[in-house]
């Protein structure tokens, strides 16, 4: 059963210009150590920056709820896969908040899908359900 979906679309420029204008204190604030790892190792960091961005925000519009529930940014991760594929892991309240939505019998999945542009970062997330 499908508990949410969210969506989020994020100019690329607005997270370089933020990186540019506060440095690292923007991206410890937003990103974990390996988000920000893997962006700077990354051909177009700011586009993977980006990305991770807009799955942050549409996790939080899958779940209904924003950072006044108290969610930390750095609760929610974005990382990939051994074949790349990007998934969410959750902590802290963020993961409370989505485990609450979970009704009993059932476990909690998360997908989510990432896309760029030259200009724009997307991300959709999709919280599940699952039968156990």
């Amino acid at each position: 059963m499908i508990l949410g979906i969210g969506s989020d679309i994020v100019e690329i420029e607005r997270i370089a210009k933020l990186q540019e204008r506060f440095g690292e204190r923007f991206l410890e604030k937003v990103f974990t150590p390996d988000e920000r790892r893997r962006a700077l190792d990354s051909i177009n960091g700011a586009a993977s920056l980006a990305k991770r961005f807009a799955a942050k925000e549409a996790f939080l519009k899958a779940l209904g709820s924003g950072f006044s529930q108290g969610v930390s940014w750095h609760e929610i991760m974005v990382t990939n896969d051994p074949q790349g594929a990007p998934y969410i892991t959750l902590t802290g309240q963020a993961l409370s908040l989505a485990e609450n939505k979970v009704p009993s019998g059932h476990q909690l999945a998360i997908f989510l899908s990432l896309s760029d542009s030259q200009t724009v970062a997307h991300a959709v997330v999709v919280l599940e359900a699952r039968p156990e």
